[in-house]
């Protein structure tokens, strides 16, 4: 039987994270979880994340889960994170006055700024990026399967990350600017947005981790 750790530092959104994956995962396993070994042992992992990323850093490097998370990804099995844990997978953030993140992906999360702008009408933007957007594949990628070229998700966050390699860039959304809405390197794939809070779309995207094994 598969099973499926959803990594419990304590800054998520744990509880609608574990049942969007039980709703598409008949037959799967959850464990909402700190233990190493159980998440070391499981098919699949997902590091969501919500709030400032000095407090998910803390919570994630106190128990250790950082090596755990870098232990897990050598491995080679599929890994996905959600909004700060997608940001969390990069080597550093501005956020907090700069914050030292897992560095399993190049790059840094920046500030959208207080100043950001519709670019087609000059209107100010509200600071953070919050609601539905439409996300553009960049790539082909068994995570996009069933899943129609933008494709609107449920975006909550004022920084933003900017991968060091467009090799990296798997989607892209455009508030102000074009920035990056998901990342994937080998058995990583990381999405900016919300899938347990955009409906279809979102839980097609579990239902496709469920089924990747982790190569493009």
């Amino acid at each position: 039987m598969s099973s499926v750790a959803v990594i419990d530092y304590g800054m998520g959104n744990l509880h609608s994270v574990a049942k969007a994956l039980e709703k598409v995962g008949e037959g799967v396993t959850i464990h909402v979880t700190a233990d190493a070994d159980t998440i070391l042992a499981a098919d699949r992992v997902v590091l969501p994340g919500v709030g400032a990323m000095r407090d998910c850093m803390g919570e994630i490097r106190r128990p250790g889960l950082d090596r755990v998370i870098q232990q897990y990804v050598e491995s080679g099995k599929p890994l996905l994170g959600v909004c700060v844990g997608m940001q969390a997978l990069l080597e550093s953030s501005a956020e907090n006055g700069g914050v030292e993140c897992l560095g399993i992906l190049p790059g840094r999360v920046e500030y959208f700024g207080d100043e950001l702008k519709d670019a087609k009408t000059g209107e100010k933007l509200k600071i953070p990026h919050m609601g539905w957007n439409q996300v553009h594949q960049e790539i082909e990628h068994p995570m996009w399967q069933g899943i129609a070229q933008d494709a609107r998700f449920y975006f909550v966050h004022s920084y933003y990350a900017q991968p060091g390699s467009p090799d990296l860039i798997a989607a892209s959304t455009n508030y102000g600017f074009p920035f990056t809405s998901a990342v994937t390197k080998d058995n990583v794939f990381a999405v900016q947005f919300h899938p347990e809070k955009s409906q279809h779309a979102g839980l097609t995207l579990y239902a496709n981790f469920l089924k990747w094994n982790g190569q493009n």
